[in-house]
Order: structure tokens, then sequence, then C-alpha cells
């Protein structure tokens, strides 16, 4: 059996439908070859993928990154019109000032070739003189000007995308729709914790991201590359656990990166799965994950990967 066309699922509360998997991340476009790119975009969006994560990743301080103009050149050379996708592009609180985020917003788009974003994604709060009334006037006004469509967060935690929440209402302005949050075989804690668990009850949705751990949960135990923080310190741990992925993934006749995206899509709060692939044979692999689901059921495969949640216990589900 081979999945026709990814299924779409709705963004929180918004007019957005977004498809089971997305396709970006902070290092994609610039670790590949051009043609390459452009032929496994094109398999991509005709097998569904609609929403694409092109967020500026480049910090003062730190070498270019030019993923998000690659992304722009290769949309250009697929010839895909802009109405038949979506485009999530990350806004960092870091660079929130005097003149809000429209700063940003504006080199996003000189980069990316973009006239409004469908989605923009909040960093992580790592500041505390910011006013989070300041923010929710800020992305309301943005989306007013037809700049943005709906916003959300990545790894805040439960408790401040509540203020958020209430914020936006008494403002009597869109609130945040959906959570980026790290979710995986290994990382469970907080999108499957109490905190968050009533968010998702009331209408919030989760993207799940960071979901190989770089590489490492579809057996590549030693990535090259910078990848994602390690929050718990638990990333030794989750090497150690690849040799039983590896194992129940031959029983189960398919691939630990099959295996551990097709758990990420057992989340009923999971609209869409951000996956960094770079190359045509991985996203042949993941779209395929959604036949190994559909082939156990989302209980079953929950139930077979459950030794392999290693964040129990030790990350705190309330999130940072």
């Amino acid at each position: 059996m081979t999945t026709a066309v990814l299924p779409q699922r709705r963004i929180g509360t918004s007019d957005i439908e977004a498809s089971a998997l997305s396709l970006g991340s902070w290092h994609t476009f610039d670790r590949m070859d051009f043609s390459d790119a452009v032929t496994m975009v094109r398999y991509a969006v005709d097998r569904g993928v609609n929403l694409f994560d092109v967020g500026v990743y480049g910090m003062p301080g730190t070498p270019p990154v030019f993923t998000d103009v690659l992304w722009s050149a290769v949309m250009r050379a697929t010839g895909i019109a802009r109405d038949d996708y979506l485009a999530s592009v990350k806004l960092w609180i870091e660079g929130f000032g005097e003149e809000g985020f429209g700063p940003q917003l504006k080199n996003a788009f000189l980069r990316t070739g973009l006239q409004h974003a469908d989605l923009v994604i909040l960093g992580d709060l790592r500041r505390d003189d910011v006013r989070l009334e300041d923010l929710v006037g800020d992305l309301a006004a943005l989306q007013s000007a037809g700049l943005i469509r709906a916003w959300g967060v990545n790894n805040w935690s439960a408790a401040n995308i509540r203020s958020l929440r209430r914020i936006a209402a008494e403002q009597g302005v869109p609130g945040p729709q959906i959570a980026q949050l790290k979710y995986s075989l290994a990382r469970r804690a907080i999108p499957d914790g109490a905190p968050f668990a009533e968010l998702f009850a009331s209408g919030f949705s989760m993207q799940a991201s960071d979901v190989l751990e770089g590489g490492i949960l579809a057996g590549r135990t030693s990535p090259s590359r910078e990848i994602g923080r390690d929050p718990g310190g638990i990333r030794e741990a989750i090497v150690a656990s690849v040799p039983g992925i590896t194992e129940l993934a031959g029983k189960l006749s398919t691939t630990p990166a099959q295996l551990a995206i097709a758990f990420t899509l057992t989340h009923p709060a999971n609209v869409s799965t951000l996956v960094g692939a770079t190359q045509l044979e991985q996203v042949r692999q993941n779209v395929g994950a959604l036949d190994l689901l559909e082939r156990l059921g989302a209980d079953e495969l929950r139930s077979l990967v459950e030794p392999f949640w290693v964040d129990r216990g030790i990350v705190d589900p309330e999130g940072p």
C-alpha cells in the first residue's frame, strides 16, 4: 500500500490546512545539490506536502546560513504557484525591539521572495525584558496588515502560552494557534504531559520538530552537523536506545526513520511533523511512515515504542 496524498489538518482554530508532513529545518537546502533539491521538493509537493519551514536561522556572531535563500530559488525552479504551498517563517525574540517584528519579517521576505507568511513561529523565549502584551499586539498588527495569517511559538512553556492566549482574548485579537515542540520516540515528556494536554483540548495544536534527533533516531549515531539543544542531557541515552529501535523496525518490516516519524503522527494534536530531508529517498521514506501507521494503528504503535521514551521523569512537562 502506498499513501496517495498526505492528509491535511487544521492549524488551531485558523483557516489554514497543513499537510501531515512539512519540510525544512535549520540546515536543509544549504546541504544539497540544487538540482536534487528541486527534484525533491517537486516530489514532496506532488505527494501532498504543502508546508515549508523557511526561517532565517543566522544569528549575530555565527556563520551565515543561506538555506532560506536557496529555498526561494528552489521554489522558483519548481514552478509551484505561491497559492499551492504554505510558508512558515521564524521570528526571534532576541531581535524584537522598538519596531517590533517588522524589520525581521521584512528581512525574511527579502531573503525568501515572499510577500506574506502563512505562519510565523516565535523562537525560544530567552529574554525577561519583553512584555508578552507587546508581542501579542505587534503580531496582531502584522496579521491585520495581511503580512501573516497565523502565528505560534517554538518550545515555550505551557504557562507562557496560556498567558499569550489570555492576553490575546483580553485585547480581542488572534492568539497563538500552534507550538512547535520537540517530539520523538525519546522526547515525549512535554507534548504528552498534562499541561499541554489542557491546551490541546482547547483547540491549540502542535507541530512536531526534531523528530529524528538530528538523524540519531534514524541510525546515524554520530551526526557530523550541528543539531538542536539537548534538554535534560539525555542524548547519550538516546544513542544507546538506537539498537533497540533498529531491531523493532526490522521486526515491523520498516526503517527506524519511518518508525520514528510514524510515532509522531499518533499524537492527536500534531497537525504536521517537520522533517529535514535532504534526499529524495528520505522524502519517500517519510511519506511511507503513514502506511506504517495505518498498518499498525496508533495505539499499537505507541505501545511498541514505549520502552524508548527517554525523557520521562527527567524533563518537566510544563516546558522551558
